[in-house]
């Protein structure tokens, strides 16, 4: 092996992309998660408000939110 054969070896490893683009998918994934995250409890809450209302207005009783 020369010198050459390495340097060739070397530019074809640092001009490579394709793992770059598997860390912006990852980095997306985990931005989608954590906005997840943030608004499924709040949105849970009022939705469970929501059909409560509707519950004690047609005379039953109104469900709490389960403890994980």
């Amino acid at each position: 092996m020369n010198l050459h054969y390495l340097w060739i070896k070397a530019r074809l490893f640092f001009d490579r992309t394709e793992g770059a683009s598997a860390i912006e998918y990852a980095i997306v994934i985990a931005m989608v998660a954590v906005v997840v995250l943030v608004f499924v409890g709040p949105l849970g809450d009022r939705v469970l408000a929501m059909f409560n209302n509707i519950t004690t207005g047609l005379g039953g009783a109104a469900q709490t939110r389960p403890t994980p």
